[in-house]
């Protein structure tokens, strides 16, 4: 049980009716989960809005309202608190409630386009080699040092968030590496926590169907760094054209890396095969299992976060060596000589990374055979360019579909296919049953050939009409080569 007015420190209200000085329960943002004495903060979706779950959520037992417009209809010995954010009111409430559980260890945020997934997992890792006990909450996985529970979402709500940490600190975690999507960020997810440093990757196009154009993606992913303490670092990719700005107005300890710029940490790449790279940071050389370009900027920002928080440079480089591939990014298998890559690649400029990583790799008497489709219900624009790009740099592609959710997969491909250049026509097939697709690269594909999935990575899911159907890339090519060879 909390005091109501000890939870609301630093929450800002327009209007109060009733008593504060009365203890809650639990917080709630689902009217369905409200018990006696119980806070149901009102939050307005996207299609659902809370306020409408008020009358509901005070006859189940809550005692207090948190809304951005206090009903009509008043009932007596309830307190309603006014606010104009409800998404705001809840992470700054969430964390007052889980006696900000983000100030007592050291927390991290990741944040960029690409490679979130893959550098807060591997810093995961890291610090795990390094003896400490750690915290990931990522789009993959959330682990509680060695417990690990399944994940929906890059950045979980608030609510969540809070409890995560608050579990996390109770089991003694030093570090929590957390992947910060835009979508968190302009949602209020991550107000009111606190941050140690914060990683910025690249930044692409991507969720334009959300933020409607480039320049407000780019400024929200801005506001994240405007809001780093100056006790805590930023630690940007200097390559990236809008490195720079993320760091405009920030308060916090600015550090840069690059691979082709002048930074505070560089890493130069000597070898590369399909099994992985040789690297060297100053004159220090090693072997990694991870692969491409794109995974040396994974690597050196997980180098660099490690040296950042005070792991000696030595050390960082023995335990990165260390490192294996994250699932469903750049993840392989050989079977007979034709290797089948599966990548999460869902954006123009991930799928670019990933088929020019292969074909810098091969020698050119090998083909690319490239598995590709593009979400339903989301960015439409990036369609063209994802069969544009595909189809141009593979030697024969097939459009699928990978998670059509409402749309028709064939109206999909056809997006896509308005993309393809001309010359490139006769490299192009359309099968829009996706394990029909699979199958069909599988069987078109020769020993020593590659084979790319892309899209869809770690999901072991498809979802089509709101169903989600079993569906796991890795198990479907590697079953198919293992019956066809």
């Amino acid at each position: 049980m909390k005091e109501l007015k000890e939870i609301l420190y630093k929450v800002k209200i327009s209007k109060v009716i009733g008593p504060t000085s009365i203890s809650i329960s639990k917080l709630c943002i689902d009217s369905r989960e409200i018990q006696a004495n119980d806070l149901f903060i009102a939050i307005k979706g996207n299609i659902i809005d809370g306020h409408e779950f008020i009358a509901n959520a005070i006859k189940l037992g809550a005692k207090s309202i948190i809304c951005e417009s206090i009903p009509s209809d008043i009932q007596n010995g309830i307190t309603y608190l006014e606010v104009n954010c409800s998404r705001e009111a809840l992470s700054v409430i969430s964390s007052n409630y889980y006696d900000n559980p983000s100030g007592k260890l050291k927390l991290i945020g990741v944040t960029g386009t690409n490679g979130k997934t893959t550098i807060a997992t591997l810093l995961f890792d890291l610090f795990k080699l390094a003896g400490f006990k750690t915290g990931l909450i990522s789009t993959v996985k959330i682990c509680i040092d060695d417990d690990t529970l399944n994940s929906s979402q890059t950045t979980p709500d608030s609510l969540s968030v809070n409890s995560l940490l608050s579990q996390m600190f109770d089991k003694g975690v030093q570090y929590c590496f957390m992947e910060i999507s835009s979508h968190g960020i302009h949602q209020k997810r991550i107000n009111g926590l606190s941050f140690s440093g914060g990683i910025f990757s690249n930044l692409t196009h991507d969720h334009l169907d959300y933020h409607s154009s480039f320049s407000n993606y780019r400024d929200i992913k801005k506001e994240f760094f405007d809001n780093l303490p100056k006790e805590s670092f930023s630690l940007i990719n200097k390559d990236d054209k809008n490195g720079k700005f993320m760091i405009q107005n920030t308060a916090s300890k600015v550090s840069f890396y690059a691979l082709n710029s002048y930074a505070d940490f560089k890493i130069k790449i000597l070898e590369k095969s399909i099994e992985g790279m040789l690297l060297k940071i100053d004159q220090t050389e090693f072997w990694t299992t991870l692969s491409g370009k794109f995974n040396a900027y994974n690597l050196l920002s997980v180098i660099s976060t490690a040296i950042l928080l005070g792991i000696p440079k030595e050390k960082a480089l023995e335990y990165a060596s260390l490192l294996k591939s994250v699932r469903g990014r750049f993840e392989y298998v050989i079977v007979n000589g034709i290797t089948a890559v599966v990548d999460y690649a869902h954006t123009p400029d991930a799928l670019k990374n990933v088929i020019e990583t292969i074909n810098d790799i091969r020698t050119g008497n090998e083909s690319l055979i490239t598995v590709v489709g593009c979400g339903g219900d989301r960015d439409t624009i990036k369609r063209p360019l994802m069969g544009e790009i595909s189809s141009s740099l593979s030697s024969k592609v097939i459009f699928t579909s990978d998670n059509p959710r409402s749309e028709s997969a064939e109206s999909i491909i056809e997006q896509m296919n308005t993309g393809v250049n001309p010359v490139d026509f006769k490299k192009v097939l359309s099968i829009s049953n996706r394990e029909e697709a699979i199958k069909t690269a599988c069987q078109l594909a020769n020993p020593k050939d590659i084979i790319l999935i892309a899209g869809k990575g770690h999901e072991t899911y498809q979802e089509i009409n709101g169903i989600k159907n079993h569906f796991d890339d890795y198990e479907i090519v590697k079953n198919y080569l293992t019956k066809i060879i």
